[in-house]
């Protein structure tokens, strides 16, 4: 007779336990949340206004329509027209996939101008508390940085928590584009950090990855983007043990790539919740993504490679210090990610991270989990360190010959 203390219930059960307890212990050892949200969604009315819209006598289209068509109906407006959309309606035009990329930078400028101007006005507002507005004044301060000289957004909305995605290089023109993919606690004010820990944030992340990608390779033309598109969980709890903002997520990334300009390939660079995100868009994403890599992962949804669907290289690494190898790789009643994607068994290309301190250290320069990043994302594939555990990760990968 089987005892109940083996049971497959009792040893599930005591799986979700452990990773409770492990979710305390991170929540108490550096892992932050963001507790206040604004509820204002400037967005939403931006949308209806552009609904009602016309230009020389046609209606607007539905801003939800498929890129290809959103791209057509650009492509009959002459500069002056689609400038003067992006300058009436800058939250619409600006995250409108298949608008030309340099209107949807001009459009986030102007909107990021406005978002400026409304917290500018909430810092003084007697009415907010002591809270309120000292988090006007944080997002002040950060959309003056996001004005900065050369800077351009891809995307960017200011409602509640807010969504952003900044481009290094040359969209329009690049040979390979790289997309960096973070993880918890991604918002418009964790969006950058200054100091010693710039390269720990999604936009560092995105710089340090472009820099290293341009030094592997000068002759090839690459584009990085920082895709803080989507509502990302906060802190540990919940929403980051399960997989609905991924699921979420995962449809805003697939309409991003597939609007992407040109045919060049795309690799994708997955850190923490982002890689299980990552995981759930793997199978739907279109075939120019020729790369998944993802590092300090939780599980992508899927108990080995092939359960991604995907005919992308999937790459994985994590740092030997990383706290994410203490998260129980389980799922049971959709909480847990599912395997390892280190673990030889799942199936991934593992690779070295030699260097990388912790679970925010992938993207420091002079890391091997940098060096191999940008092998990866240049098309370099020779050029990879493997882990100890998988001498083959590049077996049977063909280098990029783009010069």
């Amino acid at each position: 007779m089987t005892s109940f203390d083996s049971s497959p219930t009792l040893t599930a059960w005591r799986a979700l336990l452990a990773l409770a307890v492990v979710f305390v212990m991170l929540a108490t050892t550096g892992w932050t949340a963001v507790h206040h949200q604004r509820s204002a969604d400037s967005r939403t009315l931006a949308l209806a206004s552009w609904a009602k819209g016309s230009i020389a006598g046609r209606p607007l289209p539905d801003a939800g329509a498929p890129p290809y068509k959103l791209a057509h109906f650009f492509a009959t407006l002459t500069a002056a027209q689609r400038g003067g959309l992006a300058d009436r309606y800058p939250l619409v035009v600006g995250n409108l996939n298949g608008a030309p990329v340099t209107v949807r930078y001009r459009a986030n400028r102007r909107a990021i101008q406005q978002a400026r101007t409304v917290e500018q006005r909430r810092v003084h507002d007697s009415r907010l508390s002591a809270t309120g507005r000292a988090e006007a004044q944080h997002r002040v301060e950060r959309f003056r940085s996001m004005l900065g000289k050369d800077r351009r957004f891809l995307a960017f909305d200011p409602s509640g928590r807010g969504l952003a995605a900044e481009v290094f290089g040359d969209l329009d023109r690049a040979d390979r584009i790289s997309l960096v993919v973070p993880g918890v606690d991604t918002n418009l004010l964790t969006l950058e950090r200054t100091g010693s820990r710039t390269n720990a944030a999604p936009v560092g992340m995105a710089k340090s990855l472009y820099a290293a990608e341009r030094a592997a390779r000068p002759g090839v033309s690459t584009a990085v983007i920082a895709w803080a598109d989507y509502t990302a969980p906060v802190g540990i709890g919940m929403d980051a043990a399960l997989g609905n903002l991924a699921r979420r997520g995962a449809v805003r990334l697939d309409a991003l790539v597939r609007a992407l300009p040109g045919p060049a390939p795309v690799s994708l660079f997955c850190h923490s919740y982002g890689s299980v995100l990552c995981g759930v868009a793997a199978g739907r994403l279109p075939g120019r993504v020729e790369d998944i890599a993802v590092a300090g992962s939780p599980g992508m949804r899927a108990d080995n490679a092939g359960q991604l669907h995907t005919r992308a290289h999937v790459w994985a690494m994590r740092d030997s210090g990383d706290w994410i190898k203490d998260v129980p790789n389980l799922e049971f009643g959709g909480l847990g990610h599912g395997a390892d994607p280190v673990d030889r068994g799942f199936g991934a290309r593992v690779v070295s991270a030699a260097g990388a301190v912790g679970h925010s250290g992938y993207f420091e320069p002079g890391t091997e989990s940098l060096d191999n990043f940008a092998a990866i994302g240049v098309g370099a594939y020779t050029s990879v360190t493997c882990a100890p555990a998988d001498s083959v990760c590049d077996d049977g990968v063909h280098a990029d010959t783009t010069a």
